[in-house]
């Protein structure tokens, strides 16, 4: 006898004062019986992707070896636990675009900017596997940012909103980056049916936190859940605790310290500490099955971010035109390092969260990399790319050389890992067969 009716669904949320939060997959979600044993629920597969902006130093980024024996490199160094689950891609090549905002427009889509018209490009592939896996979750895709949206007028000849964004819904529709986390969570788990800012403000008021408002229907929940469903709720609430308080800190410095400037709410002056912030809601996101598809800009094209935190005072955009000083170069170097790094914590988090029969990070495929190769020379050849997951969507602990293929047949194989086969996306002439290649 087969009862495939489930005891609890799987879209399950915890409803309070102006909060619907979505819980992680538990046992209680699978089917209760089957003819033999119960079974454990088939875990979604999400699809994440981390954009770096301006460059990178490529002679610390590639291994001079191929295949399994390839070296980490210095810029590599922060993922050596991971090396097994990280699958470096070289000698692919962008679209054909040039500078900056190519870089960025190109990423994503396989299109060089102009093509059909001055600011068109798109769809980009997070978006075409969202339009799937969107069908089956309360967000179809996440859009996160470091920077703010205020990067305006004209860049390399194109507007440079293009600038600001990797991800396209159609070949003139460009997604809007957010850099604020209080928003993205409140986005996330959120649900008094309005963006209006009085509103948002009376519910704070009313109940300062979010999961204040839902402890009695997380308490209620509970009695009827074995022990190990108990223990996921407590662990995800807290992870989603230590978010908010996070959030409330930054509020609360930013008024502290800068109290006569006009500073966005809930952001974090540190890099690692906003970074690390923005990585937590996606993987929130992930364990929630809000969203499947999330995208993350770790600066835009130009940025012109400091990194006081590991002593480079100089501006990122102009650093990265370096003119081959090996003091800039070693600067450029240790600013691509210290974002590998807070990347790595990304998936050191990923890896250390359940998620069905495994982890997140084991259901999880991430894309790593920048839209120009060298950003003294903004070459869009041979970009930087690493796949990062489990090892179905990843045969990892590899580096594969190219000889030139376009870089958009990688988002076509990544688009087939995830079950949503594209034929055609931009330059791209059929899709990597990552798996037979040594």
């Amino acid at each position: 006898m087969y009862i495939s009716k489930l005891s609890m669904p799987r879209r399950t949320f915890l409803r309070g004062v102006g909060t619907a939060m979505a819980l992680p997959l538990l046992d209680a979600m699978v089917p209760a019986l089957t003819a033999t044993a119960q079974t454990a629920a088939k875990p979604v597969k999400r699809f994440g992707v981390v954009y770096v902006p301006n460059g990178l130093t490529m002679a610390a980024w590639t291994p001079k070896a191929t295949g399994a024996a390839f070296e980490l490199t210095p810029i590599l160094q922060p993922m050596a636990p991971f090396q097994e689950q990280m699958l470096l891609v070289s000698g692919l090549n962008g679209a054909g675009g040039f500078g900056h905002t190519g870089a960025s427009t190109e990423f994503l889509t396989g299109i060089k900017v102009g093509t059909r018209d001055p600011d068109a490009a798109g769809p980009s592939v997070d978006q075409l596997i969202a339009a799937e896996t969107g069908k089956e979750t309360q967000l179809a895709s996440l859009e996160l940012s470091i920077d703010p949206r205020d990067n305006t007028g004209t860049c390399d000849g194109h507007s440079c909103a293009l600038s600001n964004t990797i991800s396209w819904r159609s070949s003139t529709v460009l997604l809007p980056m957010e850099n604020d986390p209080r928003v993205v969570f409140e986005r996330l788990f959120g649900d008094s049916g309005t963006t209006d800012p009085a509103v948002r403000r009376e519910r704070l008021q009313f109940d300062r936190s979010i999961l204040d408002s839902v402890t009695t229907a997380a308490a209620d929940l509970q009695r009827g859940l074995g022990e190990g469903d108990r223990q996921r709720i407590v662990e995800y609430l807290d992870s989603v605790r230590d978010v908010e308080r996070r959030i409330q800190r930054a509020t609360e410095q930013s008024t502290r310290e800068l109290p006569l400037v006009s500073q966005p709410d809930g952001i974090p002056q540190r890099f690692d500490e906003h970074a690390g912030l923005m990585f937590d809601l996606q993987a929130l996101a992930f364990q929630s099955d809000l969203t499947r598809v999330s995208t993350f800009m770790l600066g835009r094209e130009f940025s012109a971010r400091t990194f006081p935190e590991i002593g480079v005072s100089e501006a990122h955009h102009p650093l990265s035109h370096h003119q081959n000083v090996p003091g800039q170069i070693e600067k450029i170097t240790k600013v691509n390092t210290y974002q590998m790094s807070v990347f790595a914590s990304h998936v050191e988090k990923l890896r250390s969260t359940p998620d069905g029969d495994g982890s997140l990070l084991d259901h999880t495929v991430m894309l790593y990399g920048a839209g120009m190769s060298e950003g003294n020379t903004h070459d869009h050849s041979n970009l930087p790319l690493m796949l990062v997951g489990g090892k179905d969507l990843v045969r990892g602990g590899r580096h594969l050389m190219f000889e030139g293929d376009p870089a958009a047949n990688l988002l076509l194989s990544i688009a087939d890992r995830m079950d949503v086969p594209i034929e055609q996306l931009g330059n791209s002439r059929g899709k990597l067969e990552l798996d037979t290649l040594l």
